[in-house]
């Protein structure tokens, strides 16, 4: 950490020895490096990058059950429980009874979240812009594409 606290990928007078050829190190610091610019964007609205992505899943799908928005964002089901419990208590989602199966919880954006989604997509889209500023539109599509490519 630098001394205000960000993440610093490169220091000097330290060898990173084989992390320097490996392509998951790259983007692990790439990606520390957006996860914190987007804190310092969003922060202040209370949304971080999980729940930003609950917010646009749920909104594009309305009576989303919980156990499939963990499963399409790759995460732990009561890590999902953590980001569906934020955005209630943030008045931007509720839960209501999934039809058809009493045992779950079917979620949905609320007034004031279909109200304040529009502000976060334009902050969330901004700082895109921003990590992007040095890249053409051709390059910007070009990484999308090579990062799909990556598989497990």
């Amino acid at each position: 950490m630098s001394q205000d606290g960000r993440f610093e990928p490169r220091r000097p007078g330290v060898d990173y020895g084989v992390l320097d050829e490996l392509t998951g190190y790259a983007l692990r610091r790439a990606q520390i490096r957006m996860t914190e610019a987007f804190d310092a964007r969003l922060g202040p609205e209370g949304i971080t990058t999980q729940r930003f992505s609950a917010l646009v899943l749920i909104e594009a799908n309305p009576g989303l059950k919980q156990t499939r928005l963990a499963a399409l964002m790759g995460i732990a089901r009561s890590g999902a429980l953590a980001i569906v419990d934020a955005l209630a208590a943030q008045d931007l989602i509720e839960r209501r009874p999934a039809p058809g199966d009493r045992r779950a919880q079917a979620l949905h954006l609320t007034d004031q979240g279909r109200a304040r989604l529009p502000q976060i997509m334009r902050l969330v889209r901004e700082h895109d812009r921003d990590l992007t500023q040095g890249f053409s539109p051709e390059e910007i599509a070009v990484l999308r594409a090579l990062l799909e490519r990556i598989r497990t």
